[in-house]
């Protein structure tokens, strides 16, 4: 594993822009950065990546049966009793699920470690399945890459390939909506992406803004045309859901879900100290524990919010005891308590790999880095390459 400088496209921006891409610089200051690229041999990404990523999938799908059929696990959750049906009943009906990322850290030495799983509302899939790819298509192409170089990419086939067979099988219906926040640049481009991926297996789909759902007085979901919502596409976390008012309204299963109830499990990190507890020593795995209230992480430790996203409210001690936090909107709340395990550094950036899992099986990775150690929504993506 190395990173390696590289050229730039001369046109790349304009390419972004045209294809929708609009959040390649954030604040301006660069998000997209193609001026480096991460290289990895083929059997780092088989042996030491993907043959993980699946065994920890299989793992946390596991432990989903488990917490939905137990009140003490689903409390220590934090996931509100009145949805416990409702997400008990997701994962007993085997609602279909789409996609998800999990964080690790890796060097290219030793095993990777299990930071987290993003399984509710992941972003950085536009820019790890289609973008990078393309940037290799056009990198080999003007001699910048050797022919014959490769990227552990199956992202969008996997997403087209499950989306297809979702139809074929009935699950999504006559048509399906996708939803954001209209003011969130990322997670619209994240669902039109993924609804372009819909349309290529001939989906029949709608676009709305979260903030024009509504509800009729028959209690269906609507669209801001007052179409009912039969199947939705949600990058709008389910906790959040469950605190609007027309949460409520959710338990009468009239819209299905993508991603499903039961999901709520496996996007909360709650499900760290649980993996550790029943996998303790497991190679992939870091020591975890529910914290105290009001814990702050001693020398070797990580306090991370049970609901936290995008790295905020990340409170980090190293063994040596050199602090590191980011500020975000979950300071009250339960949390967790995770051994520290450093990012490897490359030319002074901290690197973490997001390995994708589309259904149930590994599909690509994203690289993601930064000056500092905590990953955050702004952290830089760098595209990658298989070298053999």
């Amino acid at each position: 594993m190395q990173r390696i400088l590289i050229p730039e496209r001369a046109d790349w921006r304009t390419q972004a822009e045209s294809l929708g891409f609009h959040f390649h610089t954030i604040d301006g200051a660069p998000y997209w950065d193609e001026s480096a690229y991460y290289a990895f041999s083929l059997r780092q990404i088989e042996d030491d990546i993907e043959a993980p990523t699946q065994e920890l999938h299989d793992m946390a799908m596991q432990l989903v049966d488990e917490v939905v059929n137990s009140e003490a696990l689903l409390t220590r959750l934090a996931i509100p009793p009145f949805y416990w049906d409702w997400v008990a009943n997701s994962w007993k009906e085997r609602d279909p699920h789409l996609y998800g990322r999990m964080d690790l850290a890796y060097s290219g030495d030793g095993p990777a470690k299990l930071y987290e799983l993003n399984y509710d509302t992941p972003t950085s899939l536009y820019e790890s399945a289609y973008f990078q790819w393309l940037w290799l298509e056009q990198q080999i192409a003007s001699g910048a890459l050797p022919k014959g170089t490769d990227q552990y990419n199956l992202i969008q086939d996997l997403l087209c390939e499950t989306l297809g067979a979702l139809a074929v099988d009935g699950a999504i219906g006559a048509q399906m909506h996708f939803a954001a926040m209209r003011d969130s640049l990322e997670d619209r481009a994240t669902v039109r992406y993924l609804r372009d991926c819909a349309h290529q297996v001939g989906i029949s789909t709608e676009e709305v803004a979260i903030e024009d759902i509504g509800l009729s007085a028959e209690g269906w979901f609507t669209d801001e045309q007052d179409r009912v919502i039969h199947t939705l596409f949600k990058l709008y976390p389910l906790e959040f859901m469950m605190e609007e008012r027309f949460g409520p309204a959710l338990i009468a299963d009239r819209v299905r879900l993508i991603e499903p109830a039961w999901k709520s499990v496996l996007s909360n990190k709650g499900i760290l100290p649980l993996l550790w507890d029943r996998h303790q020593g497991h190679p992939n795995l870091l020591p975890a524990r529910f914290a105290q209230a009001g814990e702050a992480p001693t020398a070797g430790w990580v306090r991370k919010p049970l609901l936290s996203r995008e790295g905020a409210n990340i409170a980090l001690m190293t063994a040596q005891g050199e602090a590191a936090h980011t500020d975000g909107p979950y300071v009250d709340g339960p949390a967790i308590l995770q051994a520290h395990h450093p990012l490897p550094v490359f030319d002074g950036r901290h690197a973490l790999v997001g390995s994708w899992v589309v259904a149930d099986r590994p599909a690509g990775l994203g690289m993601r880095d930064d000056n500092g150690p905590i990953t955050r929504d702004t952290s830089r993506f760098v595209p990658h390459v298989i070298t053999d």
